[in-house]
């Protein structure tokens, strides 16, 4: 491997540096924005994309710092240039005069347009460096559309707009680049990042951790289950299953790897333990507010429904660890620290969590929630001589928050393009009628269409992004097969992470195997088999009253005691074993079962779960016989 050039080092030292105070005073001025200053969403929109492009061009250079030092430094020069273009043409889109309506008459003067086509250009290039290809030629291709939809056969064809037309919708609107999408990552998105970043600075990470491994660490696979928990709570609030198994997975999988599961089921474990932090509230990523605003349902329902959801996942990828460390014949760890003790030392940092959680269910505006919850866990850190910050942590809290916040914020602006491009040319309504055309009018059938596409989309998608896209275009499909709006964002929001960790690109499971030094292909398969609640949920939340909103108590207690037993019967048909080793025919008659859970009306699905409880029964009374090792 060859060294970085002293010059390319002493560049890149110089340019890290003024994107640090650039990401730190970006943070400080999202809290201005969000408790001061209240700008129009014609001014703050363009001015925080201006400043998010400007440092993806600063920290994502053009070329690597080990090139050669005159092909960097002239890749950091058009960087440079890059960052000039995105402050002039967002400037002209800030200053726009939005009161002269004569634009919509005559159209958009040439300087306008110029800049908002470089604006355009610049942040698909950023996309580019920090999401990847996909989503650029992604947005390409529905761009393209918009231009020549009407050179398409009828099935398909949209109007066709003018490049003038287009720049005015994505750019000098509320629409496109600058719309709901964007509008959540830069308001309540941002500040939630903010808060994940004080909580790691801070030590409060390391506190969920310890106190995980001192619930669940004395059990059988105790590091395992140690890691579903420790990534249930701070998956919740970062939002992010690669960062999640990356911080907890640096700690679980060599544990893991010690205790006895093979390198591939940690990694696994991991993948799919930190990919659910994503759906467990009070949180929930990016996704769960774009939801709110797509729908217009307040968050506070949407964190209420999500709790049973969200805890039967976790319950399912137990259950999976647990018959798994039977199967191998582990047992929990020998010494691990006193729940007491770890709650005696860090006891405060639950009250930044418990605060949040309560505001945002009493409807308190997002925002304001976030930048609450960034004062509390600064101050719960101070409370205590241990966990107090200096002035570098603070700062280094800031900027790591902004810099966290780049890629977010750029998916969810192109992302936005796409959903203007539908919008503008209502080809949501064609996908609409061929996805019931192909599904034969079932809804199984529709469901699998749609989690094929959000594993497809989310090859190259972020898990936001990817659920942005695809709820513009299967909702209303959903929705026509009689179920509530609500229910049809939960199911598309839910087969949306299922990417990170489904073959044959995991990047969550990937992430895992990097750490186990195991093999990113079997990583993902058994993330895949742990993360089946991913996809057993929504099929329940289209097939039962798992989602309490658009249903009724009934249907929903049934709903989540056939959860439960779905789980069962599915972890015991695969694994081969429950209380003791099954029998064939008791896989066989529980897979069956199953199914039925899962597709059939409350009666027969009341008969599938007794036929399962015998089952478990006839299991539990059977003799233990002797386990092997592999």
């Amino acid at each position: 491997m060859s060294k970085i050039h002293p010059s390319n080092q002493k560049i890149t030292n110089v340019i890290l540096t003024i994107a640090a105070f650039a990401a730190i005073a970006l943070s400080v001025f999202q809290i201005w924005q969000g408790i001061v200053a209240n700008l129009a969403a014609p001014v703050f929109r363009p001015i925080h994309v201006s400043w998010v492009l400007a440092l993806v061009f600063l920290v994502y250079p053009t070329f690597k710092p080990r090139s050669a030092f005159p092909v960097y430094l002239s890749g950091r020069v058009l960087d440079l240039v890059l960052v000039v273009a995105t402050c002039w043409a967002s400037t002209q889109i800030a200053l726009f005069d939005y009161d002269d309506i004569s634009f919509l008459l005559d159209g958009l003067g040439s300087t306008d347009q110029i800049a908002g086509v470089m604006l355009i250009v610049l942040l698909l290039e950023a996309t580019r460096r920090t999401v990847g290809m996909v989503m650029v030629l992604i947005a390409v291709l529905f761009l393209a559309y918009a231009l020549y939809g009407d050179a398409l056969p009828d099935t398909i064809a949209s109007k066709g707009f003018t490049l003038e037309e287009i720049v005015r919708f994505h750019i000098f609107s509320t629409n496109g680049v600058y719309g709901a999408p964007l509008a959540i990552a830069a308001g309540v998105v941002f500040i939630f990042v903010l808060f994940g970043a004080f909580l790691q600075v801070t030590g409060a990470g390391q506190f969920f951790i310890d106190m995980a491994f001192a619930v669940a660490g004395k059990y059988r696979g105790g590091p395992a289950k140690a890691s579903v928990i420790a990534s249930a709570a701070l998956g919740s609030i970062s939002g992010s299953a690669i960062a999640n198994t990356v911080t907890t997975g640096a700690l679980t999988i060599p544990m893991m790897k010690k205790l006895g599961y093979k390198s591939e089921q940690a990694a696994g474990i991991e993948a799919a333990a930190s990919t659910g932090g994503q759906i467990m509230p009070p949180v929930m990523g990016a996704g769960a507010f774009v939801m709110a605003q797509f729908t217009g349902i307040p968050y506070s329902d949407i964190l209420l429904v999500s709790i049973a959801p969200a805890i039967l996942y976790f319950a399912c990828t137990l259950l999976y660890v647990h018959l798994m460390a039977c199967k191998l014949n582990l047992q929990g760890m020998t010494a691990t620290e006193q729940v007491l003790t770890v709650l005696k030392n860090g006891w405060h940092f639950l009250v930044p969590l418990i605060l949040i959680t309560v505001l945002l269910m009493l409807s308190y505006s997002p925002v304001l929630v976030g930048v609450i919850g960034c004062a509390a866990i600064l101050a719960a850190a101070m409370t205590r001589k241990h966990s107090r910050i200096t002035p570098k942590l603070f700062f280094e809290g800031l900027k790591e928050g902004a810099l966290l916040a780049l890629p977010i914020s750029v998916a969810c602006a192109t992302a936005g393009i796409v959903v203007g491009v539908v919008g503008q040319t209502g080809i949501g309504l064609q996908f609409t009628q061929f996805l019931i055309a192909m599904s034969g009018g079932h809804l199984w059938s529709a469901l699998a269409l749609i989690a094929a596409a959000a594993v497809v989309l989310g090859m190259g998608l972020p898990v936001t992004a990817a659920y942005i896209v695809l709820s513009i275009m299967a909702v209303p499909a959903l929705m026509d097969f009689g179920l509530g709006l609500l229910t049809a964002h939960m199911i598309v929001f839910w087969l949306s992470q299922t990417s990170n960790v489904t073959p044959p690109i995991a990047l969550a499971a990937f992430a895992g195997a990097g750490i186990a030094n195991a093999s990113p292909m079997r990583s993902a398969v058994q993330a895949f088999k742990l993360a089946q609640g991913f996809f057993l949920i929504p099929a329940m939340m289209a097939f039962s009253g798992l989602i309490f909103i658009d249903g009724e108590m009934i249907h929903f207690v049934i709903g989540v005691i056939a959860t439960i037993a779905l789980f069962v019967a599915f972890a015991g048909g695969i694994e081969g074993r429950l209380f003791v080793p099954l029998q064939v025919w008791q896989r066989v008659l529980l897979l069956a079962m199953a199914l039925g859970v899962l597709f059939f009306s409350d009666v027969y699905r009341l008969a599938a779960m007794a036929v399962i409880v015998v089952v478990c029964v006839i299991n539990a009374r059977q003799p233990e016989k002797p386990l092997s090792a592999s």
